[in-house]
This record gives structure tokens, sequence and C-alpha cells, in this order.
């Protein structure tokens, strides 16, 4: 049976819900793991989502999954997209899934206007730097992510609990 790349389904949750714990897994960062299919379904599918996702099915099986929104590019002028994870089944690398996703998001990325189609990727992951530089994304030395979670959110959530100059 051929693979296919299409649009998540609420029926879908399941075996993406899986694929993201082993893409923690693989990331040695299940430890972070909090996700709850709930959660995913209402990002997914809920009165208001923030994101959406393709599947890659092989056999008839959910064998990866790319998962997406939309962001804005105070430059641009527009918005982007953002690919937050993109993930393949080891079983499945190199039978051209990852490239179909990837392309199906340029696409989707080109249909709605976005002025740039962009993701991050961990510094030691080389395999997967190569094989982003291959499909002609460039990686970008000079940027940093900052993030903030947990208890530091809620601190600097709090009014007043911060000075200021």
């Amino acid at each position: 049976m051929a693979a296919t790349i299409r649009s998540a389904t609420p029926s879908d949750i399941s075996a993406i819900f899986a694929l993201i714990f082993e893409l923690a897994e693989f990331e040695k960062l299940t430890h972070l793991f909090v996700a709850t299919e709930e959660g995913l379904h209402d990002a997914l599918f809920g009165e208001k989502p923030s994101s959406e996702a393709l599947v890659a099915e092989a056999d008839g099986r959910v064998v990866g999954f790319a998962l997406f929104f939309h962001n804005f590019s105070t430059f641009l002028g527009r918005r982007g997209l953002y690919l937050e994870d993109l993930y393949v089944q080891p079983s499945q690398r190199g039978t051209g899934l990852g490239t179909a996703m990837l392309q199906r998001l340029a696409a989707l990325a080109v249909e709605r206007q976005c002025g740039r189609f962009e993701w991050s990727v961990l510094d030691w992951n080389q395999p997967a730097i190569d094989f982003y530089e291959k499909m002609g994304a460039s990686v970008m030395p000079d940027w940093r992510i900052v993030r903030i979670t947990g208890d530091a959110l809620e601190k600097l959530a709090a009014p007043g609990r911060i000075k200021t100059d």
C-alpha cells in the first residue's frame, strides 16, 4: 500500500499523541512531557483551534505527523507558517514521508501567502540539519530561542512581582 499525506482528523488524535511521545523519547525530553490527548484535541479541533496537523500514513496506520500554526512577521508584514514538530517513525525514515510533509507545508505557506516557513532544530540533531539544508533551508546561526515556562512564567505574569526601572 502506498504512503499518503493528509490533514489530521479527530480520529487521529491517539496516534498523533503516541508519536509526540516517541518524539519526546527520541529527543530525551520525556521529563518535560505533560501533554494530554484532550489538550491536543482541543488545540487541533476545539472551539478555537490554535494549530493544525498533517499525518503520514503507510499500510493503513499513522507513522508520522507535522504539527504547525501561523505566526506573524512584523518585518514582512505577513503571517508565516511555523512547524512546531515533524516526526516520522524510524522504520519509515528514508521513504520520502518527511520530504512529502515539508513539501505539503511549503505549498500551504505559498497558498496562504505566508512570508516565510520556519521551524527549529536541536543543535545535536545533525541528520535533521543535513536533511533540512538539503531541502534548501538555512539554519540561522545568529538566533536563539528564548523560552519562559512554569514558575518563571507565573512569576513574570504576576503584577508587581518583578521590579522594573
